[in-house]
C-alpha cells in the first residue's frame, strides 16, 4: 500500500497548479487573486523546507498583489525593452525555479 503523499508534495502540487504558465500569463498577469494564490502556494512550499525568508518573502508577495501595493511589469515582447535576468525581483527569479 502506498503510504499518503507527505505535507511537502501536497504544497508542491498546490504550487504546480496554481504557477502562472507562459500560456496563461497575458490572461492572468494582472489577476490579483491568480497571482497571490501562486504566491502564497509558493510560501508554503519554502515554509515546509525550512527556507523562511524565502517564505516571508513570497507571503509578502501574495499580501502585494491583494492590497494592490504592487501590480504586473508590463510585456517585454510588446514593444517594451526586454528585461534582463538581473532585473527580475528575487520573487520573480524563485517562482521561476519552482516552475521548471
Amino acid at each position: 500500500m502506498a503510504s499518503p503523499p507527505s505535507a511537502l508534495q501536497l504544497a508542491e502540487q498546490l504550487a504546480q497548479q496554481l504557477t502562472i504558465t507562459s500560456g496563461d500569463w497575458h490572461r492572468l498577469k494582472g489577476n490579483r487573486k491568480a497571482r497571490a494564490l501562486e504566491q502564497a502556494a509558493a510560501a508554503m512550499v519554502f515554509l515546509l523546507q525550512d527556507q523562511t525568508q524565502e517564505g516571508l518573502i513570497r507571503l509578502e508577495q501574495a499580501v502585494g498583489w491583494l492590497d494592490r501595493s504592487i501590480s504586473a511589469p508590463p510585456c517585454p515582447t510588446h514593444g517594451h525593452a526586454a528585461r534582463q535576468p538581473s532585473d527580475r525581483s528575487e520573487a520573480e527569479n524563485s517562482a521561476h525555479k519552482l516552475t521548471r
